[in-house]
């Protein structure tokens, strides 16, 4: 099952299911009790989707990042060996865990925005997986039983800002920066994920191309982490790390302008498309 948000020509906001190149508006049937996506996750619910609503042309509406109210995005930093060697840095003992807000995030299709404060704008394909079963202290056995599905994630980062510091959160969480859908593609469609390729094209050009096997700290030790230091919610979102070949580390480098576009695209998943604007002037 794909499952997606998105907003209609009349702007309302609605969730539904993907069936090729249309999608079934379920918020219109189930909105009176599941206002949206995450409530459906909240309660179980998903497998109540299936087959509900009339169909929309997926391209009469806007499709918004799957999940646009998560509790939390943990991001995880240096977790595939080519990209901890292009930055310098130690294969990390434990997982290097920073946070996004959602208003640093859009949806497939919606240009994403250089910020007017730097020129460093850079392009992170990532695999993203999205929390359907409440947990805390989870086992590293017991992690794929709580993931609903996946999807892909561009995370789009401001390098001075991330390098200002040690902490990386400044150039992680520029408004409008990052980008993530088309849909959350549930893990029994998916299968084994690690089975699974993620590409990165800048313009056409791949720059990143990596099998999900090589994370450098597998997807159940990330949740067994994350969920010792807190509760696992449904709708949360964990961004696995990205692999070697971002701009920053080209020769020359490569960095996101107006005018470009970026494709994630994760085998089994789907392909995120976003083109690059600049931030509006105040």
């Amino acid at each position: 099952m794909r499952l997606v948000t998105f907003q209609r020509a009349d702007k309302s906001q609605s969730y539904g299911t993907v069936e090729g190149d249309l999608i079934r508006d379920a918020g219109a049937v189930l909105g009176g009790t599941y206002p949206d996506l995450r409530s459906v996750l909240d309660a179980g619910a998903t497998a109540d989707l299936d087959g509900k609503g009339d169909t929309i042309k997926m391209s009469d509406v806007t499709l918004l990042p799957p999940v646009p109210n998560p509790e939390k995005i943990l991001c995880i930093g240096l977790n595939y060996l080519p990209h901890i060697l292009e930055s310098g840095r130690a294969k990390p003992e434990y997982p290097s865990i920073f946070t996004r807000y959602p208003a640093s995030v859009v949806g497939h299709g919606t240009p994403i925005e250089r910020p007017l404060a730097s020129r460093e704008f850079d392009y992170e394909g990532e695999l993203a997986l999205v929390i359907g079963k409440a947990g805390r202290h989870i086992s590293e056995d017991d992690a794929w039983d709580h993931i609903l599905g996946y999807s892909c994630f561009n995370e789009g980062s401001v390098r001075d800002y991330q390098n200002h510091t040690t902490q990386f959160w400044p150039g992680k969480s520029f408004e409008r920066s990052g980008a993530m859908g088309p849909w959350i593609v549930t893990s029994d469609e998916v299968g084994d994920i690690t089975a699974q390729t993620l590409t990165t094209r800048v313009n056409g050009n791949v720059e990143q191309h990596a099998p999900i096997s090589d994370l450098a700290i597998g997807i159940p030790e990330i949740i067994a982490y994350a969920s010792t230091v807190l509760t696992l919610k449904p709708g949360d979102i964990i961004v696995t790390g990205t692999p070697g070949g971002v701009g920053r580390y080209r020769k020359p480098q490569l960095f996101l302008e107006p005018g470009m576009s970026v494709e994630v695209e994760i085998s089994g998943v789907g392909t995120l498309v976003n083109g690059v604007i600049d931030e509006p002037s105040a």
